[in-house]
C-alpha cells in the first residue's frame, strides 16, 4: 500500500516507521521549505513493544521521503492524518480537494463532534482511529519514544466500511493489536478529559514527564479526570457503554495512583513514553486543558481540580502554578 503521513510529527513518523517495515511505501507531505530543513533522515531512538512487553530499543538514522506537494491526481491509497485537535479542521480543509481516491485516517485527539470537526472530507473516505505510542523529539532532533502494541480504532454508529476495515488489516499485519470502540465519539471524549486530567497536574509540575513514579501526582490528576465524568454525560456520552475506560476514575485513588506510579516508573514502554514529554513549553497540553475548561464553564459543570491548575495552562501564563 502507498500511504502518505500528513507532517512529519511524532505519530506520524513513529508509524510511518513501522508501516514502512511491514513493507508499505511511506512518504511525508510537508510545508514547502520544510524537506530541506529536516534532512533526508530521522534520527530514532525508539522502544518498540509490538512482540515483546520489555520492548526492544530501535536506534537508527531512518532515511525518508518528502513532498511538499499534493494534487488531487496522486496515487496513495491511505492518507494518515495525526495533528493537533485545534489543528484538525484546518488540516481536513487543506486535504478534502486533495484528497484523490484515498482513505483518511484521522489519528488523534477530537473534541469537536467527529463529523463537524473534518467535515470538508467525504465521510465515505474517512476511517478512525487512536495512537497507542508517545515521545517527542529533544533539542538535539531525536525522536525518542515508545511504540505499545495495541492501536484502537471505531466507528461512529455503524460497522467498519470496506476502506475501514482495509485500513485496520494494514495495522494487523504490521503487528499491532486492534482494539474496536464502537462508540468512538464517547470514547475520543473520555480520552480527551483523561488528557486534561493528566496534563493540568502535569503543567503543575513543568511537564507530563515529572508525573512518571509520583503516587501523590497522580492521584491528583485522577481526581481531576473524576470530575470531569459529568462533563462527559452533559455533552450526551453513555458512560454506561464505557465503564471500563472510566474505571480507573472511579476506582479509590490511593491505589489506582499507585499502580500508575509504578507503571510509569518501572515498565519500560510506559516510562520512556513519559519522560519523553519534557518540554516545558509544549501547546498541546494546555489546549487540552483550556478547551476542557472552556466546555465545562459553557455547560456549567463545576470543575474546581481543573479551575484551580488553570494558571498554569492560561494563555500568557507562566507554565508552572
Amino acid at each position: 500500500m502507498k500511504i502518505l503521513m500528513f507532517g512529519r510529527g511524532v505519530i506520524t513518523t513513529v508509524y510511518g516507521w513501522a508501516l514502512e517495515r511491514a513493507g508499505h511505501a511511506v512518504e511525508f507531505y510537508v510545508r514547502p521549505g520544510r524537506a530541506t530543513a529536516y534532512g533526508n533522515a530521522v534520527p530514532l531512538d525508539l522502544l518498540d513493544a509490538r512482540r515483546r512487553v520489555s520492548g526492544q530499543r530501535v536506534v537508527q538514522q531512518w532515511p525518508v521521503r518528502y513532498r511538499e506537494e499534493l494534487e488531487p491526481d496522486h496515487d496513495f491509497d491511505l492518507i494518515v492524518l495525526s495533528v493537533q485537535h485545534y489543528r484538525l479542521a484546518e488540516a481536513a480543509a487543506f486535504l478534502a480537494p486533495r484528497v484523490g481516491r484515498a482513505t483518511v485516517l484521522v489519528f488523534g485527539n477530537v473534541w469537536a463532534e467527529p463529523p463537524a470537526a473534518i467535515a470538508p472530507l467525504p465521510v465515505d473516505q474517512v476511517a478512525w482511529g487512536f495512537p497507542q505510542a508517545g515521545g517527542g523529539f529533544g533539542a538535539d532532533g531525536v525522536l525518542r519514544g515508545a511504540l505499545l502494541p495495541p492501536v484502537v480504532f471505531g466507528t461512529l454508529g455503524r460497522p467498519p466500511t470496506a476502506r475501514e476495515r482495509a485500513v485496520r488489516q494494514v495495522f494487523r499485519e504490521a503487528g499491532f493489536r486492534l482494539r474496536e470502540q464502537p462508540d468512538f465519539r464517547g470514547w475520543l471524549w473520555l480520552h480527551f478529559v483523561a488528557d486534561a486530567g493528566l496534563h493540568s497536574q502535569g503543567l503543575r509540575l513543568g511537564s507530563l514527564a515529572e508525573l512518571a513514579g509520583s503516587t501523590g501526582d497522580f492521584r491528583e490528576a485522577l481526581l481531576t479526570c473524576r470530575e470531569l465524568l459529568p462533563l462527559l454525560a452533559a455533552r450526551g456520552v453513555d458512560l454506561r457503554r464505557h465503564r471500563g475506560g472510566g474505571l480507573l476514575f472511579r476506582a479509590p485513588t490511593w491505589p489506582a495512583a499507585a499502580a500508575l506510579a509504578w507503571l510509569t516508573a518501572h515498565v519500560a514502554p510506559v516510562r520512556v513514553n513519559f519522560a519523553a514529554h519534557s518540554d516545558p513549553d509544549a501547546e498541546e497540553p494546555r489546549e487540552i486543558c483550556r478547551d476542557t475548561l472552556a466546555e465545562a464553564r459553557r455547560l456549567g459543570i463545576a470543575v474546581p481540580r481543573l479551575e484551580a491548575a488553570e494558571p498554569g495552562f492560561a494563555r500568557g501564563g507562566t507554565g508552572r502554578a
